[in-house]
């Protein structure tokens, strides 16, 4: 817990650090606070450019970022969040740490300088790098260390977007894909920590500032759902478009990695010269799409937009996240639906920022098909408590939709590309539907509860296991003691007082019918090389489990997945009592 303390206090610093990046870039390379919503002003200390500066921002933040991502961190560039996914899942949490530094200001310069991303798929990895790397540092085992990346992921989401529940589900729902109550509890103090430093220097508003929105009548959910349909499917476009444009920069680009942001910047600065709405995060314009600001054909044109910028913007090299880009486009995208929904049904339909609003969390659930993650985030960032039934439904018809029209995800995708299937790696583990009582060993020679430790000193040694159960007089069970626990009581000065029951613990309950993922989980923080396993009802001994027998399990496993043969050992009948 105190480790996921200070991995929120340093996530939440680093969002701070980050969004201040952000807005010093952002004025430096266009002379505004956010230049999407200037309407394409010029630079204040180029007027005489006009707004033609667009052109070569990016290709000028390109040749610092480019260099630096190729030679330091080449696992910065893109958005992020499937690195993490991918460390998460198959190298044990570990990401190097530079990528802290480097994914920072890569993404910092990108985003500032007009490349249409956002900002949270940079703060997860950011967040996460820095988990990784204490973790490391405290020689933690790996499945703490993945617990550390989610610790890490979630609070730069609470922080930078002072979004303290949307940060754990995010984590728990994308990256560990599990919600195991331990991992969840340090998750969450993780993400209340960031939060909070987050807030002292931030601030504690809501990042957009909306209207109340609320439906007029009971009708309207059946558009909403309609809604999920057409948005859900948006999202899949985005992903699709997304891969489709970075596929023809690959076949398009033939000189140096390090350079290609620069000269790819020349078409993202094209762009923004033709619509400088695209230029960075672009929340303001999100904001005047929600509140009514524009007709529908620039609602069209804006959605078009944004996924061609963003698609660009990754394709070309740049560093940045998707998420706020389908926030973007889900906006537009409901927005739009409204605008023609009011028309159709004036008196009986609400206004069309309420369609856009529930437009951006279906939007991100068909795109990233992580439905807890959008409801909650939704309510977080907008603060309106009143539409989260529709926003529910909308929700899970858009992921339902996805599902149907996209194996992937916008972040799986990714990773499928490079050969990485996580669904696969989950299901093939060898360890997967195989129980203890497939790799059962025999039953070490019990010590007797009044054992005196002298005695309990030369059986341990002789074990070889340095560990060894313990039976009282009656034969039931009281725990086990180590023989690091012997050896340290031996040297104080009341040894001879002591006998085994007065150094028994109770190690994990390993019973006959766990998944052999639960006892290598037990394993990993045992104090010798092997644990006791009791039957089904968890009351006697059975037998003895180890390392060494669990390394057998991949050896018996066909190609088919069906096992080869089976390890059947006689078990130890040793009753089991007192706790």
């Amino acid at each position: 817990m105190t480790l996921a303390v200070a991995i929120g206090a340093g996530a939440g610093l680093g969002a701070i650090v980050f969004r201040w990046l952000i807005s010093s870039f952002t004025w430096v390379f266009s002379g505004h606070a956010d230049y999407s919503a200037t309407g394409g002003q010029a630079h204040p200390w180029l007027p005489a450019l006009g707004p033609w500066f667009v052109l070569f921002a990016p290709v000028v933040a390109g040749l610092v970022y480019g260099p630096l991502v190729h030679r330091f961190a080449p696992e910065a560039r893109g958005h992020g969040v499937p690195e993490v996914m991918y460390a998460v899942a198959e190298r044990g949490g570990r990401i190097a740490p530079q990528v802290t530094v480097v994914k920072a200001l890569a993404s910092a310069l990108c985003i500032g300088s007009g490349g249409s991303v956002g900002r949270e798929g940079p703060i997860v990895q950011i967040g996460s790098a820095w988990a990784s790397a204490l973790g490391r540092l405290v020689r933690l085992p790996e499945s703490r260390v993945r617990v550390l990346v989610a610790c890490g992921a979630a609070g730069g989401i609470a922080a930078t977007f002072n979004a303290p529940l949307a940060g754990p589900f995010f984590a728990m729902e994308l990256l560990l894909r599990d919600f195991a109550a331990e991992s969840f509890g340090a998750v969450v103090l993780s993400s209340v920590t960031a939060s909070v430093v987050g807030r002292a220097v931030l601030g504690d508003t809501t990042f957009l500032d909306l209207p109340s929105f609320s439906l007029r009548t009971p009708w309207e959910y059946l558009l909403l759902l309609l809604l999920g349909v057409v948005v859900g499917a948006v999202g899949v476009v985005f992903t699709r478009v997304l891969y489709r444009v970075e596929d023809a920069c690959d076949w398009a680009w033939r000189g140096p990695e390090w350079l290609r942001p620069a000269v790819g910047g020349l078409l993202l600065g094209g762009l923004l010269l033709v619509l400088p709405q695209m230029y960075g995060v672009g929340y303001p314009v999100l904001q005047d799409a929600l509140g009514g600001r524009y007709l529908l054909g620039m609602l069209v044109l804006l959605l078009v937009g944004k996924i061609v910028a963003t698609s660009l913007t990754i394709g070309i090299g740049g560093s940045g996240g998707v998420f706020a880009p389908s926030l973007f486009i889900g906006a537009m995208a409901g927005t739009a639906f409204g605008e023609v929904v009011h028309v159709l049904l004036p008196s009986a339909s609400s206004p069309p920022g309420v369609y856009g609003l529930i437009g951006m969390g279906a939007a991100f659930a068909g795109a990233a098909r992580a439905p807890i993650t959008a409801v909650i985030v939704l309510f977080e960032l907008t603060g309106q408590y009143t539409i989260i039934l529709p926003l529910m439904a909308a929700i899970v018809v858009a992921t339902l939709v996805s599902r149907k029209l996209s194996r992937d995800t916008i972040y799986t995708l990714k990773l499928r590309r490079r050969g990485v299937d996580l669904d696969r790696l989950a299901t093939t583990n060898p360890l997967a539907g195989r129980t203890v009582d497939s790799v059962l060993e025999p039953l070490p020679e019990p010590l007797s509860s009044d054992t005196d430790l002298v005695s309990a000193g030369h059986q341990l040694a002789l074990s070889g296991h340095g560990i060894l159960p313990v039976v009282g007089g009656d034969g039931r069970y009281h725990g086990c003691v180590s023989a690091r626990a012997v050896a340290e009581a031996l040297g104080g000065v009341r040894a001879g007082d002591l006998v085994v029951a007065d150094l028994a613990e109770l190690p994990p309950l390993i019973t006959c019918d766990a998944p052999l993922t639960d006892a290598v989980a037990a394993l990993v923080n045992a104090r010798g090389t092997g644990l006791p396993v009791l039957d089904r009802d968890g009351t006697i001994l059975v037998g003895w489990i180890t390392h060494q027998a669990i390394l057998t399990v991949p050896q018996s496993i066909s190609r088919t997945g069906f096992p080869l043969k089976e390890t059947i050992r006689k078990p130890a009948s040793v009753s089991t009592g007192a706790g």
